[in-house]
């Protein structure tokens, strides 16, 4: 079981995705930005230092959103998302190939990793979570 922390990052109404580099797992997909827990931190810990390699920025890790188990052919993830705080920094695609903010209608216009999908729908359903 892989385990993951992301982050679901609102600023003036948008939300910040991310889009996976070419030759990772789901490589070109758009997600949730985040990353693998050590075994010796938290997911809150994991999700901070994930941010800052990933896209040199800093954020407060607030409450935990949703949580998903998926399994893949190979492989299983549980995820767990938090709303966050962007404190400071603007995203850069360090490890990553693109950065975007979006509005709650651009959602589908993306290709997420199937294991999003209920929250992707939750999400596109639900407009006033996109308030910071």
């Amino acid at each position: 079981m892989i385990e993951v922390a992301a982050g679901l990052v609102f600023r003036n109404g948008k939300l910040l995705i991310t889009r996976r580099r070419m030759q990772d797992h789901c490589g070109g997909l758009w997600e949730f930005p985040g990353g693998k827990r050590e075994n010796w931190e938290s997911f809150e810990e994991c999700l901070q230092r994930e941010l800052r390699e990933e896209l040199g920025i800093e954020t407060q890790v607030g409450a935990l959103f949703a949580t998903i188990r998926h399994d893949y052919p190979g492989r299983s993830v549980h995820l767990q998302f938090y709303r966050c705080v962007l404190l400071c920094g603007e995203p850069q695609p360090i490890h990553c190939e693109a950065v975007a903010w979006i509005l709650p209608g651009e959602i589908t216009a993306y290709a997420f990793p199937a294991a999003d999908a209920r929250l992707l729908d939750t999400l596109s359903n639900s407009p006033h979570l996109w308030q910071d």
